[in-house]
């Protein structure tokens, strides 16, 4: 393809006349993203166009199936660390016929991406040169539009922060200020946050902001970073066919810290979601729910690993209302505290038996297994408890009270 004059030696307006002249002159369909794999610009294409670019116009965004498929592929990976065009083999079951690609870049940081679909012939080195000349030549455009992106996630952060701290207090206030900055509030949010283990830099922010604009299974509204917390608002989809809408969040949740490990090496090690509430005045009080949340779990690892929703708390949820600011617990347990005595004196262990036993919801077989211990061992050690702690292991009431006390020991410790 012979070329007298480079053509995109010229300055754009904007990306869909780029688009249109990157497609005249490749004699390729085109698309262009950005670094979220958000739809900015698209060319022409003919009818017989795979069903992963339909997907992208009509969604305005690359399908999170699709997104999955080229990670799993090696494809964003080598296109993150290459200048060069990549090409990328066809991945059917998602849709995905062959392409060329290529990362629009400032230096290191990729800004966003050209697709090329080869509709007819495989493009040689020179087109394959002149595509690397349009990513170049739209380095500027794809500039100006993060600088726009930024200042309008600066006013959308500060939104947030005014209804997590509860300085938002009427639902018009709340219309008004979404609305000023072009937010389509969802009928109903949770809070999710995130915790990982070192404060959140810039460029783990980035990796994050990925991550939320390309997962597909939950809308996330606005999200801010509060130190080592990642916070955001939330709100389910409503897939139909569904098996179980309401464990949405919850594979939500995993989903993220599964990908975020093994995309870029680095994951929360917890996250959590408050409940699920209509009134954004409620944001502040889905904030501390989940939070609260993660604290339970830094506190019984054990007995809540799989609880990521407020509402599975159980009765846990009321251990925080039981105890006084310093931690310890409101009331103390005489018959456990005797326990513990004897235990000091004894160089024994009734009082984890106790605890196993109660956990085990009062099964001799169980309770045995779990302390690897004999049936008949474990019966006479729940007949001292009994005689030293005075207490009656076949009233409901008594031992409800009990596992409850035994919690609020471990959390004040």
């Amino acid at each position: 393809m012979p070329m007298e004059k480079d053509p995109f030696d010229r300055h754009f307006d904007n990306f869909t006349s780029l688009a249109d002249l990157i497609c005249e002159t490749l004699q390729c369909p085109i698309t262009i993203e950005n670094a979220n794999h958000q739809l900015i610009a698209y060319s022409s294409h003919s009818p017989q166009t795979d069903q992963a670019r339909i997907a992208t116009i009509v969604g305005r965004r690359v399908p999170e199936q699709v997104i999955s498929a080229l990670w799993r592929n090696g494809v964003i990976q080598k296109l993150m660390e290459c200048e060069d065009p990549v090409r990328v083999e066809a991945v059917h079951d998602v849709g995905l016929g062959g392409r060329i690609a290529i990362a629009i870049r400032k230096h290191n940081e990729v800004l966003g991406y050209i697709w090329v679909m080869e509709e007819n012939e495989r493009l040689g080195p020179q087109e394959l040169a002149l595509l690397k000349r349009a990513a170049q030549a739209s380095r500027h455009l794809m500039q100006q539009l993060q600088i726009q992106k930024r200042k309008e996630e600066e006013g959308q952060q500060n939104l947030f922060w005014q209804l997590l701290t509860g300085h938002l207090k009427s639902a018009l206030a709340i219309k008004e200020q979404a609305k000023l900055f072009h937010i389509s509030l969802p009928a109903s949010f949770q809070v999710t946050v995130f915790q990982f283990e070192q404060e959140i830099t810039e460029s783990m922010l980035q990796r994050i902001q990925y991550m939320i604009t390309t997962t597909q299974s939950v809308r996330i509204v606005l999200h801010v970073v509060d130190g080592v917390q990642l916070v955001l608002l939330t709100s389910r989809r409503d897939f139909r066919g569904a098996s179980d809408p309401d464990k949405t969040m919850i594979g939500f949740i995993d989903e993220f810290m599964r990908q975020m490990r093994e995309r870029f090496g680095i994951a929360p090690i917890d996250g959590a979601c408050g409940g699920e509430y209509e009134d954004y005045t409620m944001v502040e009080k889905a904030w501390q729910e989940a939070v609260q949340v993660l604290e339970l779990k830094r506190r019984f690892p054990d007995a809540l690993r799989e609880v990521h929703q407020h509402r599975d708390l159980g009765f846990y949820r009321y251990i925080p209302v039981m105890i006084h600011p310093d931690g310890t617990p409101l009331y103390t347990n005489s018959s456990l505290l005797k326990l513990q005595e004897y235990d000091r004196e004894h160089n024994s262990c009734l009082l984890e038996t106790l605890e196993v036993f109660l956990h085990h919801d009062s099964s001799l077989k169980d309770t045995a297994d779990a302390l690897h211990i004999h049936i008949n061992t474990l019966n006479y050690r729940l007949k001292r408890i009994t005689e030293i702690g005075g207490m009656d292991m076949k009233n409901m009431d008594h031992k409800v009270s009990l596992y409850l006390d035994l919690r609020l020991m471990k959390l004040s410790k």
